[in-house]
């Protein structure tokens, strides 16, 4: 997925963010370039939606990174000097939230339990042949057969 915003180009090939800049905005601000995120760096995506006056942009928060407060009314100023920053109009804010969403969806899915595998299901008639051994063994009493036979054949 490519999405071209207003001070650079965001990419996501589903391992990697690439923020690409070129062009005058770019030297002015940030410089020209291109920055590589692996999605296991970015602890979070801060989001700006844009307006019919202001701009919007997205933000990609890395692990040990030095964050500071915006304050009031400054906070899309300060996102054009960041380097992990890229503005949008509002006629690009829908590209930006549906990558906002692919990369939030895979940042979930590394903190994510891992899958179980189901227990297999038990076989009501084989579990029946083992009682009926333990039975005959002497390791189980006539009551405690016939119960476990009863509970056994009541779920059939």
């Amino acid at each position: 997925m490519e999405v071209k915003g207003h001070n650079g180009t965001v990419v996501w090939d589903g391992t990697f963010i690439t923020i690409r800049r070129k062009g005058f905005l770019a030297r002015a601000t940030i410089g020209k370039g291109e920055k590589r995120i692996p999605v296991g760096s970015v602890t979070a995506v801060q989001w700006k939606p844009a307006g019919a006056l202001v701009n919007g942009f997205i933000q990609f928060t890395l692990g040990g990174g030095n964050e500071a407060r915006s304050r009031f009314g400054a906070q899309t100023m300060d996102a054009v000097h960041d380097e992990n920053s890229v503005i949008f109009v509002k006629n690009q804010m829908r590209a930006f939230d549906a990558l906002r969403s692919e990369i939030e969806q895979a940042i979930a899915a590394r903190y994510a339990p891992p899958v179980q595998a189901a227990a297999p299901a038990s076989d009501p008639l084989a579990h029946l042949r083992q009682l009926a051994e333990l039975h005959a063994a002497g390791v189980l009493s006539d009551e405690e057969f016939n119960a476990k036979k009863v509970e056994i054949l009541g779920r059939l």
